[in-house]
């Protein structure tokens, strides 16, 4: 079954608080209903995976600012039937950042969201239920461009939270600091 190796991941994952909690019980619940889960063409919503990336010293994050959405948020995008939801937070994050330096710093989940996603097109309003996984950059190493992005920053973690009042971003500044 391609959804097991996800299934195990959630099921083993700890979230922070209850909120956290009932997405990841969302999550599993959809999962196991849905074989498409992984897919886009799933209209009501479907699986992504995001990558919250951090400084090696752990004192920095980097945010993408959407151009869709308007938003700073981490990057991430569709599984687009990839069932190796943390191969779908590398591949996004390198397309989304240009950074070749990314790397995966546990294979666990490290926070589970899920999200409305406004209706835009022919495509109706649906559900996100993202997979993030923490991963680590290079400070250093020059951004690429990306026609999905309106700009691309390390902020300090306690600049981040002053530039979102997102609670599942703000989930995952407390996250990293604790």
């Amino acid at each position: 079954m391609h959804r097991q190796p996800l299934l195990q991941l959630l099921y083993q994952h700890s979230p922070a608080d209850p909120n956290e909690q009932t997405m990841s019980q969302a999550t599993i619940a959809f999962v196991e209903q849905y074989p498409d889960c992984f897919e886009r063409s799933l209209l009501i919503g479907h699986v992504t995976g995001s990558a919250w990336i951090v400084s090696p010293d752990r004192t920095q994050t980097l945010l993408i600012h959407h151009r869709k959405l308007d938003r700073w948020l981490q990057p991430g995008g569709h599984a687009d039937g990839d069932p190796d939801v943390a191969a779908v937070a590398l591949r996004e994050a390198q397309e989304e950042t240009g950074l070749t330096s990314l790397r995966l710093l546990k294979p666990a989940v490290f926070d589970v969201d899920v999200h409305q996603i406004p209706a835009r097109n022919e495509v109706p309003e649906h559900l996100h239920y993202d997979i993030r996984f923490l991963l680590e950059a290079d400070l250093n190493e020059p951004f690429g461009l990306s026609d999905e992005i309106k700009n691309i920053q390390w902020f300090s973690l306690e600049k981040a939270k002053t530039i979102t009042d997102s609670e599942s971003i703000l989930r995952l500044i407390r996250k990293n600091i604790s």
